[in-house]
């Protein structure tokens, strides 16, 4: 969706898919932010900072970032940790807010139900830029969270070595 209000351009875009696994299962695969890089088309992994060793909230996070050749890192802010149910951050390239990101988990009969939520917080000048460049954040983002939540149904769905 795209909203205008005033000079701001606000763009959020969610997705879901049913997982046939534990919500505790999803939440843990979900959370495990140096390992997103497995499941994200543009993030590659990354690292806790400040002492941080996992997900809390408040806990920073360095996510380094790949798309056409180009590498970048960023941070992340946890906003909301709350297992097994809701997962949020916010990322910042420098002092510039980018993104927001949130992770919902509903229960199933089967498993579990997954929305994947992004809010768009580059400033208008990013926006401007991407325009130039011919990048359409808004549709590759919708892209990027269904091969998301794809690769996260089938890393969460595949058999364990203990199976």
């Amino acid at each position: 969706m795209i909203l205008g209000l005033g000079s701001v351009v606000v763009m959020d875009y969610s997705d879901s898919i049913e997982i046939a696994a534990t919500p505790e299962v999803v939440f843990a695969t979900i959370s495990d932010l140096p390992s997103m890089g497995r499941l994200s088309p543009e993030n590659t992994g990354g690292e806790w900072l400040g002492g941080a060793t996992g997900p809390a909230p408040g806990a920073k996070f360095k996510g380094s970032n790949a798309r056409d050749g180009a590498t970048w890192s960023t941070t992340a802010r946890v906003t909301t940790f709350e297992p097994p149910t809701r997962f949020a951050f916010n990322v910042t390239y420098g002092p510039f807010r980018v993104a927001k990101w949130e992770y919902s988990i509903e229960p199933t009969l089967e498993g579990c139900r997954v929305i994947e939520a992004w809010t768009e917080q580059r400033n208008a000048f990013v926006r401007r830029s991407d325009k130039k460049t011919g990048f359409d954040r808004a549709q590759f983002t919708k892209e990027s969270i269904r091969a998301t939540l794809a690769a996260l149904k089938k890393a969460c769905e595949a058999p364990t070595s203990a199976s």
